[in-house]
Formats: C-alpha cells, structure tokens, sequence
C-alpha cells in the first residue's frame, strides 16, 4: 500500500480561487474585506509567515493592512493600538503575530481583540463556542486540517483519532474539532506513557509536536490518515515533518507532506474567516 498524498497546497489553490468569485461579488456589493496584521519586533520567521499572509490577500482581494512595531513597544501602546482597531468599522479581522516579546502579556492581548474580529480563532469567547459545537471563527490550522479531510471524503464519525500535542493553537482545538465530528479522540504529549501503543490503533493521527521524524511507519496503523503538522528544518536546510515521511507513506491510506501539506491551508483558513467576517458585518 501507498498512501494517497494529501496536498494542501492544491486544495488552497482550489479555495483561494473560490473566495476570489466571493470577495469579487462583496465587492460589488460596496463591501471590501480587509485584514490588519500587527508584528512586533524582527522575527525572521513570524516575518516570513506575514509575507505569506499578505501575499495570499493580495491574490484574493482582500485588503490587507501591516503595522510593524519596535520591541520596544509598550503592552499599553498594543492595547491602545488594538481598541482603535477594534473601533474601526473598516476592519474586519485583527491578527497581532506571535510569539509577542516577552514583556507582552499574549493572554491579554488576545483577549483584547473583539471576538467578532478574532479572525485567528483563538478569543476564549470563540474557543468556547467551538467546545460548544457551535459556528464561530474556528483556529485556521485545526480548521485546515478538517477541511482537508473533508475534501478527501475521509470519515472520522466513529473512528479513533490520536492528537499527538496539546498547544492552543493545534493540539487542543484539531481534537474539539475531531469531537464535533463524532471522531473518539485521544490526547498524546510529552507525559504520556507508552505513546505508541496509542499510535498505533489510530485510525486517524494528528501529528503536532515540532520534533523532526518523531513518528515513523512503524508507529503507525496499517491504513491509518497520517496528517503532518510539524515543520522542522533538517541540517541539511530542507524543510521536513514530524513524521517519517518516506517509512509512513507505504503504511498509511493518506499522508499530508511537509512542506506543501498543512502550511498553506492556515492561511487560506485566515482568508476564509476574515470574508466570513465580512458578510457577518455586513449582514450578508
């Protein structure tokens, strides 16, 4: 067996092209959607992520505004900075770039941002919808990863599902999402004993940990859906996941590659909630 290879760089071209039609239609309607994106500080790889961000906009018309910060700005000068955004009726989503530098309250700063305009879904009002299984502004990347499933018509009512990683941008909210869909969802991380017998029964794996190659074929089920939502540079300068992409394709039934798997579908994720927004504004 070889695993089918999920590219999420082809379904977000496929998504991006679709929203051009809708931002084209809102436009015509006198609404244009527009994203703010605040960086603080010289990040090379927050940096690199904006570009992205503003680069995808761009192709599908929506407006994107950046406000570059010195490190040395204040947390008051960011939430005075993010209450003008919220009050500006132009706006439609707020994105404030982390990691923040370490003088910055992130907690703080994200609940700053009006839950109506949290287009990065991580507002304790929309996390807290989302735990209800209600509609609101879903994190993009554990949206992307659902909506890559989806795309291949994979089931996940019912089946077993192991997250391997429990951060707030990933880990938590991938496995809410699972749970919305009647997937039985297992938690992994850096505590759990025995990990791999977790591994492998699992039907579907989420694999979030940041560790180069962490899993390999022969951790995984027969048939399993491998999603690979790490990215590590290897000593080489190329970039490769958290798991073992060669040893796991001719084990798994799909497989999502890095780079070309995961990335690409956040920032399509971020472009979808930001129009979502838009019409929500507007009553469209």
């Amino acid at each position: 067996m070889t695993a089918e290879v999920i590219y999420g760089s082809e379904l977000a071209e496929k998504l991006r092209k679709e929203m051009q039609g809708e931002v084209s239609s809102l436009r015509e309607k006198g609404v244009i959607p527009k994203l703010t994106v605040v960086i603080i500080g010289e990040d090379p790889a927050s940096k690199s992520y904006v570009r992205g961000k503003q680069k995808a906009s761009k192709e599908v018309g929506v407006d994107s505004n950046l406000i570059e910060l010195p490190t040395t700005t204040t947390q008051q000068e960011l939430l005075d900075l993010i209450e003008e955004l919220n009050d500006d009726s132009t706006i439609h989503g707020i994105l404030v770039q982390l990691p923040l530098p370490d003088h910055i309250n992130e907690q703080q700063i994200i609940e700053a941002i009006s839950p109506l305009k949290d287009v990065d879904g991580f507002h304790p009002i929309n996390i807290g919808r989302m735990v209800a299984g209600k509609d609101t502004f879903y994190p993009c990347t554990p949206f992307g990863i659902i909506t890559m499933l989806k795309s291949k018509n994979i089931q996940m009512e019912g089946k077993k599902a192991v997250v391997i990683g429990r951060s707030n941008i990933v880990g938590k909210p991938v496995g809410l999402l699972l749970l919305n869909e009647n997937a039985t969802v297992t938690y992994c991380h850096s505590k759990t004993r025995n990990m791999k017998e977790y591994t492998k029964e699992a039907d579907i794996l989420i694999v979030a940990v940041g560790k180069e190659h962490f899993l390999s074929g022969d951790d995984i089920k027969a048939g399993a859906v491998v999603i690979d939502v790490g990215v590590n540079r290897m000593a080489n300068g190329k970039l490769t996941g958290d798991v073992e992409f060669e040893s796991a394709k001719d084990k798994a039934s799909y497989i999502t590659p890095v780079p070309k798997g995961v990335g690409p579908m956040t920032i399509t994720m971020l472009l979808h909630n930001t129009i979502k927004s838009a019409r929500q504004f507007h009553n469209l």
